[in-house]
């Protein structure tokens, strides 16, 4: 199935979306503890979204296994993370998300990512160890090990999604759209997150009291535009189309959230972070770029 306009346009709606929402967040973290915003997040998509779709009960089992690993653990370990790192340099190694999505579709789902790919990955890496080195994050190890472990969990709960749109198709039921399946994860990883931050975070009620209209519109943009609105996009492209073919759209998430740091936050770019960037960008492109297949022409007769 080949992508179609609206495919496009919503393959490009994504990156902007979400790399926006990278910058808010780093924002917003400043006042909320991680784990909570994310539960916070996660509470509005489903307050907002959970009325206008019905209880997929044949596929729960699976969507409550999906809200823990690609909403709960995966956010728990990808905001965390982002805490002690600038927003540029976080979404940078978050990046890793393409080609671990790309070798966990080959382990997983049977998906060939030839040379190409596994090229594109060694440089992905790279690009990443590269940013990890510099001088000035040699004492926040932890926080890119944890967006690294977040982006490898992303990209396994976008397998489990990918698996459970090719055995609803298989069984008849593909009666899941994108907007519903974001919904009812949203419905399970709020309280998953929650219980998580009661555990690891405390003084959530003096930090609601405290909180003031600009910390509550981040919530809102995380929970409606970043999370209703761009899941929804994306769950439905991964259920369309095979993972290797949607994810040259996340070429662009590095570039808009990079420009918004710099912009919106003020963070400066090192040589270390432009090149490890560069690196990175360069390793998507050649993981996620399709060359054309080759075109046989017929011999001329004399």
């Amino acid at each position: 199935m080949k992508l179609t306009p609206l495919d496009i346009l919503m393959g490009l709606a994504v990156p902007l979306i979400w790399g926006m929402g990278f910058v808010f967040a780093k924002a917003a973290i400043n006042h909320f503890p991680p784990i909570f915003l994310m539960s916070l997040r996660f509470a509005v998509t489903a307050l907002t979204l959970v009325w206008f779709v019905k209880p997929p009960w044949h596929a729960m089992g699976a969507i409550i296994a999906i809200s823990l690993v690609s909403a709960a653990i995966q956010y728990s370990m990808t905001f965390n993370g982002l805490a002690g790192l600038d927003a540029s340099t976080a979404v940078l190694v978050v990046q890793l998300e393409v080609p671990f999505l790309v070798m966990l579709g080959a382990l997983l789902l049977g998906e060939k990512p030839g040379w190409q790919k596994a090229v594109g990955i060694v440089i992905a890496f790279s690009g990443v160890a590269f940013i990890a080195g510099e001088p000035r994050l040699a004492g926040a190890w932890v926080y890119v090990l944890l967006v690294v472990g977040g982006a490898f969990t992303w990209a396994l709960g976008q397998v489990m999604i990918r698996r459970l749109g090719q055995n609803l198709t298989r069984s008849g039921q593909d009666d899941i759209n994108g907007f519903a399946l974001i919904a009812w994860v949203a419905v399970f990883a709020s309280p998953q997150l929650l219980a998580f931050s009661l555990v690891f975070e405390t003084d959530h009620i003096a930090y609601v009291q405290s909180a003031d209209w600009v910390v509550w519109g981040t919530v809102a943009y995380l929970g409606l535009i970043m999370t209703a609105l761009g899941y929804g996009l994306w769950y439905t492209l991964v259920a369309r189309h095979p993972v290797g073919r949607v994810g040259p759209f996340l070429l662009l998430l590095p570039v808009f959230s990079v420009i918004a740091s710099v912009l919106v936050l003020g963070e400066k770019l090192t040589p270390w972070s432009i090149v490890g960037a560069a690196l990175v960008v360069v390793g998507l492109a050649v993981i996620t770029i399709e060359r054309a297949p080759a075109q046989w022409t017929a011999p001329k007769t004399a």
